[in-house]
């Protein structure tokens, strides 16, 4: 990864019960948050012939740990509180059926910023399957354990060995709307009412 670049919530969408919900489809060329542990995965941006769900660009996550579950950093959502769910899912690529390849939607915690790690927060039990592009998705309830953590961060981890591929893409994180929610990403900021537009803007 060459640089980092975050990015607040820029694109909103009214949804039920004062929640805001974001699409990131990596269309500006950034890649991840961080990753772990450091050097474990490499993330490039890249575009066809690469697998691209949609629009003209993906992430291309390569496993680079020599044991464990590498993670990159794809969303930090800060401002939570006890109870606020926060739902996120993003498209796999993976095309080798019952064997590696997997990737999986998974979580941790955080306080104060997305590099300060302050506990797992689990993640949905299924993995890519190899048939290709998959939905991947899960629902988290904040828990600040007594007020020690404050943030979320979603993780697309890859469950391989090194030298292995994944692809994602459409990036798509529902928060309560006085949350702030941090993507690797630099564009102009944006306001759209209408979800139609704002799918069609991105992909």
């Amino acid at each position: 990864m060459k640089r980092l670049a975050f990015c607040a919530l820029i694109i909103a969408v009214a949804v039920p019960a004062m929640a805001t919900t974001v699409l990131y489809g990596w269309e500006n060329g950034e890649t991840v948050l961080g990753v772990y542990p450091e050097g474990g995965m490499i993330a490039t941006n890249v575009m066809a012939p690469d697998p691209v769900y949609a629009g003209m660009h993906s992430l291309k996550l390569e496993d680079a740990a020599e044991s464990g579950t590498p993670q990159a950093y794809v969303a930090y959502i800060c401002g939570l509180t006890d109870g606020d769910v926060v739902d996120a899912s993003f498209y796999c690529y993976d095309t080798t059926p019952d064997v590696e390849p997997s990737g999986r939607i998974w979580a941790h915690y955080v306080d104060g910023d997305v590099s300060a790690y302050a506990g797992s927060a689990g993640g949905s039990s299924v993995y890519s399957t190899g048939i290709g592009w998959e939905l991947l998705s899960h629902s988290w309830v904040f828990d600040s354990d007594g007020g020690s953590r404050d943030g979320l961060v979603i993780e697309a981890r890859t469950y391989s060995t090194a030298g292995v591929i994944v692809w994602i893409d459409d990036l798509t994180v529902t928060a309560p709307a006085a949350c702030q929610i941090v993507l690797p990403c630099e564009p102009s900021p944006v306001e759209e009412s209408t979800w139609g537009t704002i799918k069609a803007m991105y992909r």
